[in-house]
């Protein structure tokens, strides 16, 4: 399981020219059956996404591909987590 942070960097005011693709990417990834949840980092940071089902290679190359990274708008930092617990809503990512 993956923490994706998405921070703005100092191109954030370029962020509207590259939402549609950015929102495309992130349909995508929940098509694709990577992303379980995508929300904004408070208070207007960036965005964070929760993913699994993946390798840390594969997500990485998936980042990468988001247009907000690739035009620098944002930095993407991936936290891999191996979690041990989980309340039973959660059991499925326990793998």
């Amino acid at each position: 399981m993956f923490i994706v942070l998405l921070k703005f960097s100092s191109n954030k005011s370029q962020a509207g020219q590259f939402m549609e693709g950015h929102k495309e990417w992130i349909k995508r990834g929940f098509d694709d059956g990577i992303f379980l949840l995508v929300g904004n980092l408070q208070p207007g940071l960036g965005g964070g996404i929760v993913a699994h089902n993946t390798t840390l290679l594969d997500l990485q190359s998936r980042v990468n591909d988001d247009p907000f990274v690739a035009k620098s708008v944002v930095s993407a930092e991936i936290l891999e987590i191996a979690p041990s617990k989980a309340d039973t809503r959660l059991e499925f990512l326990l793998g």
